[in-house]
């Protein structure tokens, strides 16, 4: 006998994904800990240092993931805005919306890292670079996401136009992967490659993919946090614009 198919579209509905995120947030958040605890002790504590830059190096166990994380949640973001048009489903525009503030950290994280290791490397804390450039917009498009929702008062208007703007934007996100194979560029190229493998020793590669996979696990975490939140705001909004008073539970 076949086994039992698990249907997706049941956690379509908000009410139900908020029992599913809620249960899986421990996990992801467990994960996360455990996983970001091994790769830093590898990456700092195991890893020799690099014989060019030394120890500076170091910052790229935060860095690379935290730069890859803030390409890929807006990626996300856009994929489930364009669910969102689509479908008009409601759980798609608040996915994107809680993705939102966990990108923008990714993509301030990776400009802050960047400029501490481009201090020691370069000589200075910033430069006009391709990548770095088309980093800062990714940065100014989460930003404006988040201003252009909190402009809107209408949940629906909010959700459209945000994320016809996330959509619009994800033309970004190759250019910043693309960036230091089109332009002459002072960021290095890509230490792992798809197609090429990695130029980076084993121990050193292993740190990072541990890190990243952390930086994974969390994101999940304060996402599906961060959903269930939304959820309920909109669930009492909704109750109050009927005129039924959110129910209140007794101590």
């Amino acid at each position: 006998m076949p086994g039992k198919r698990i249907n997706w579209f049941y956690y379509a509905a908000p009410q139900r994904f908020y029992a599913l995120a809620g249960n899986c947030i421990p996990w992801f958040a467990a994960a996360a800990l455990l996983l970001a605890a091994v790769g830093l002790v590898i990456g700092l504590g195991l890893a020799p240092s690099d014989f060019q830059q030394g120890d500076s190096y170091r910052i790229i166990y935060i860095h690379v993931p935290v730069s890859w994380m803030s390409m890929v949640l807006y990626l996300a973001m856009a994929f489930w805005a364009v669910i969102g048009m689509i479908f008009n489903a409601r759980l798609a525009f608040m996915l994107a919306q809680a993705i939102a503030p966990t990108g923008a950290l990714m993509a301030f994280l990776s400009l802050w890292s960047g400029a501490l290791w481009g201090k020691p490397t370069w000589g200075t804390w910033w430069v006009w670079d391709a990548r770095l450039t088309s980093e800062l917009i990714l940065l100014f498009l989460y930003i404006g996401f988040l201003s252009l929702r909190a402009a809107i008062d209408d949940e629906r208007r909010a959700d459209r136009a945000s994320g016809l703007l996330a959509i619009v934007g994800a033309v970004n996100v190759p250019i910043i992967y693309f960036s230091v194979k089109w332009w002459n560029t002072l960021h290095q190229g890509a230490s792992v490659s798809v197609t090429q493998g990695s130029n980076m020793a084993e121990i050193m590669l292993r740190a990072m993919l541990i890190m990243s996979l952390a930086l994974w696990a969390y994101c999940f975490a304060v996402v599906f946090a961060r959903v269930r939140t939304i959820i309920l705001e909109r669930e009492r909004g909704a109750a109050w614009t009927r005129g039924q008073l959110p129910r209140v539970q007794s101590a």
